[in-house]
């Protein structure tokens, strides 16, 4: 998984917050020590930042262990991604709704999949 994603929803799962951040994902301590942290808007609508975590719900500790929840959370679905890629397209499934040959072959085919890539 990209560690901009990654880092996104990791922060989302404990609560969210606005943030920038320039450069790699800040997806190590020294990096999400250099985040700006969003703390209101200015009078002409400029972002106003601070790069002091104003979020006690968002310590490195928790993001560090969220981010390998999210990482073991992705892994997990390899499977289904593996499956996605090779299942009948959505083209072939309206064929299929006319032709029950064409039922046939695509109830063979998702179930080689299944085969080939189980659930864990």
């Amino acid at each position: 998984m990209d560690n901009y994603k990654k880092f996104t929803k990791a922060i989302n799962n404990l609560g969210g917050a606005e943030y920038a951040y320039h450069g790699e994902a800040p997806v190590t301590e020294e990096l999400f020590n250099k985040i700006e942290w969003v703390t209101g808007v200015a009078e002409n609508n400029a972002t106003i930042t601070t790069t002091v975590n104003p979020h006690s719900h968002l310590t490195w500790e928790k993001v560090s262990v969220a981010l390998d929840d999210v990482q073991t959370e992705y892994d997990a679905q390899e499977y289904a991604r593996n499956r996605q890629e090779e299942y009948p397209s959505v083209d072939e499934l309206v064929v299929a709704l006319y032709d029950s040959e064409d039922k046939a072959a695509i109830d063979e085919k998702r179930a080689a999949v299944k085969l080939k890539y189980p659930k864990p």
